[in-house]
Order: structure tokens, then sequence, then C-alpha cells
């Protein structure tokens, strides 16, 4: 990779339920060498919170050097249309 590219995911972890769109959307940075800051939202109020903060409806939220980019789905139209 020609430059050091970093991202930031925020997404939810529960004791009952890990999001299966945060699970996807680390793997695909990662994939695509970026350094993930992994953000773990742990409980209903935090996840609320942060949706809240960011007026979304859903989680994961990834941003790119410090670009908001969205979901999981939103991520893989980002890099595609990047060229990564």
């Amino acid at each position: 990779m020609a430059d050091h590219r970093t991202a930031t995911l925020h997404r939810m972890v529960l004791p009952d339920h890990i999001c299966p769109f945060g699970v996807r959307a680390k793997q695909i940075l990662q994939a695509e060498g970026f350094e993930v800051d992994d953000r773990i939202l742990r409980s209903r109020e935090e996840v609320e919170a942060f949706k809240a903060e960011h007026g979304v409806a859903t989680t994961p939220l990834v941003f790119i050097d410090g670009k908001q980019i969205g979901g999981s789905d939103d991520l893989e139209r980002y890099l595609a249309s990047e060229g990564v």
C-alpha cells in the first residue's frame, strides 16, 4: 500500500449479540490494509446514544481519514468508487 490509511469503526458488541455488519466492515477494512481503530459499543444505551449523537439509524459507522462513510454497504460502495 502506497500510503497509510486509517479508519475508525464504531460497532455493536453486546453480551447477547455481535452485529454481523460491524464484523463485515472490520474484515473489509483489514483486507484493504486499513489500520482500524475499533470502537466497541457494549450496551444498548451506548448504541442508542451513539446513534442519536451521529444522526444515524443503525450501526456500524465507519470513518476513513476523518470522513464519515456510513455502514458496511456504504463502505463497499465508497471503496469501489475510490478504486481501492
